[in-house]
């Protein structure tokens, strides 16, 4: 599990303690960005509980979701972890989503916790909020050829050797457009790619992290990728082919 923070001391706590406790038993990497209200320091204390299951990644500041991924997915792959999920740490995402995931995981390259099929929802959405996360998802389809529906989630489960594919070092996107940024190579490289429902659920506690920032990257990310369609890395020596098939469960 990997799960970044920046001030999320009020839900850090309860968060971890689900996710610690689900079957089956998952590891946890919290990816803290020196969060002044004390995230990190409770990530270090509960990782005191929790030995050889939860390990904290300090950062020096605020440098985005999208790094903050970046950095997991390396630390998960030197430490052979086989399989990767990545969610939100203010219960947007709930944890009891998680076993379903990871279960779909075994027929598929990436499982997305997604909003846009059958059975998916949003609770405690403005309206404004679900107009701009629709179009931002349309936007990922119609300019980067995205097929997935709900291309924008945090919510995934990954297979560790597929993200293998991406070429991390070359991602533009600091924030949370990274997502789509990771979806378009393992889409282009044929990665099997399933979205289960999920009811996301808007934060009952702190404060968003979404800025005018982060919609101006989206929208510099979606245009390069219209424009200039980066070439998917060949495969390296070793790694299967991955055959692409898209499926929604």
């Amino acid at each position: 599990m990997i799960i970044p923070t920046y001030n999320e001391s009020e839900n850090i706590e309860l968060l971890v303690e689900k996710v610690l406790n689900l079957e089956p038993a998952v590891d946890a990497l919290v990816v803290d960005d020196n969060s002044p209200d004390g995230t990190g320091e409770l990530a270090d204390n509960l990782s005191e509980k929790y030995k050889e299951r939860l390990f904290v990644l300090h950062r020096p500041g605020k440098l985005g979701l999208g790094t903050a991924h970046r950095e997991a997915f390396k630390w998960a792959m030197k430490h052979g972890y086989r399989q990767l999920v990545t969610m939100d740490a203010d219960f947007s995402h709930r944890p009891e989503a998680i076993p379903i995931m990871l279960n779909k995981l075994q027929v598929a390259d990436v499982v997305i916790g997604s909003r846009y099929v059958r059975g998916g929802q949003m609770e405690g959405w403005t309206l404004t909020r679900k107009i701009n996360s629709w179009t931002a998802n349309f936007l990922a389809r119609r300019l980067m050829g995205l097929k997935t529906k709900d291309c924008t989630g945090a919510f995934r489960a990954y297979q560790t050797d597929v993200l293998k594919i991406v070429p991390l070092e070359k991602l533009r996107a600091r924030g949370y457009s990274a997502h789509l940024e990771v979806l378009y190579y393992l889409e282009k490289a044929g990665a099997r790619v399933a979205e289960v429902p999920i009811t996301f659920v808007n934060r009952q506690k702190g404060q968003s992290k979404i800025s005018v920032g982060e919609v101006r990257e989206t929208l510099n990310v979606l245009v390069y990728y219209f424009l200039f369609r980066p070439m998917v890395p060949a495969a390296r020596k070793g790694e299967r082919k991955l055959e692409f098939f898209n499926f929604t469960l």
